[in-house]
């Protein structure tokens, strides 16, 4: 994967993209200046946070990019995210804490869940209003672990009791609870029921996030159907994910090779296709590192 090595590089490559949207418009069809939560993306690279807190923020602003899931990181100082809260706050982006890893769905890892939701519980309680969480996302991907095939409805189970905790956890903190999740779930049914996975994990959540990677409106928004429709039974919202990052699955998962404009374009027809569900709640862009590569790379051209 590419990413932006040092800091100085990274601020002088973004003035120069900040300065190119001057010159010929922003990237997004959008109003100058206007945040949607219809616009949202995932910030794994927490450090960064420390060193580039302004350039992250501005290229999200720009974008229109209403709700930023930043990992949790506890090797990351408390200070650094008060003061990246306030200025996303101040900008009207919301900052949801992001964190998880395939073996969450088990129960012998519920003291890593536990940890984080304690760790989000007391930031809540020492934080200012201005420097505060406005919400939750777990990427959780328990297909990744061998048992997915040789026990899978005993790893399901095991999902759900997990997820049933969160849920009641962020329900105790106060706090909108998400997830991120393949969207071929629909696929798959409850262990002992005929309801499918995407439909239970929808019920759950108060948002759901479709990793529907593919490098065509039509294609990301062929792959959200069945959750659009599930999800309009609930009144839940559904996000469509897209890709910017080099992929190991083919290039017509990503954006990567088609670029910054492609992607602009693909991103506004998806939105007006997304549009004629009431459950479509917007498009998330993974991640925000690989979306400003792919924007530099056009400031580079």
């Amino acid at each position: 994967m590419k990413t932006i090595a040092t800091p100085r590089k990274f601020a002088v490559l973004l003035a120069a993209l900040l300065l190119c949207s001057l010159l010929v418009g922003p990237f997004v069809h959008a109003e100058s200046g206007s945040v949607s939560k219809a616009r949202t993306t995932w910030l794994w690279h927490t450090a960064l946070i420390q060193t580039d807190s302004s350039e992250l923020l501005d290229f999200a602003k720009s974008q229109g990019v209403g709700i930023l899931y930043l990992q949790i990181s506890t090797k990351v100082d408390l200070a650094s995210y008060r003061s990246f809260i306030r200025q996303a706050t101040e900008m009207g982006i919301e900052i949801h804490a992001l964190n998880g890893a395939p073996d969450w769905a088990l129960e012998t890892s519920r003291p890593k869940l536990d940890a984080f939701m304690t760790w989000i519980r007391d930031y809540q309680r020492s934080a200012a209003p201005e420097e505060k969480l406005a919400g939750i996302q777990v990427d959780i991907e328990p297909y990744l672990l061998p048992i997915w095939k040789t026990d899978y409805a005993a790893l399901v189970n095991q999902w759900q009791n997990n997820i049933n905790q969160l849920v009641a956890q962020a329900s105790d903190i106060g706090l909108p609870l998400s997830a991120a999740l393949p969207f071929w779930l629909d696929n798959y049914k409850v262990p002992d029921s005929e309801q499918s996975l995407s439909s239970w994990m929808i019920s759950k959540f108060d948002s759901v996030t479709l990793m529907s990677y593919r490098d065509s409106a039509k294609a990301i928004y062929d792959t959200a159907k069945t959750e659009f429709a599930e999800g309009e039974g609930m009144n839940k919202k559904i996000y469509t994910g897209v890709e910017t990052k080099p992929s190991k699955e083919g290039n017509s998962i990503t954006f990567y090779e088609e670029g910054i404009d492609v992607l602009n374009e693909q991103l506004v027809l998806l939105e007006q296709m997304g549009g004629s569900h009431s459950s479509f709640g917007g498009i998330a862009v993974h991640d925000l590192v690989g979306w400003m590569d792919l924007a530099l790379q056009k400031v580079a051209q």
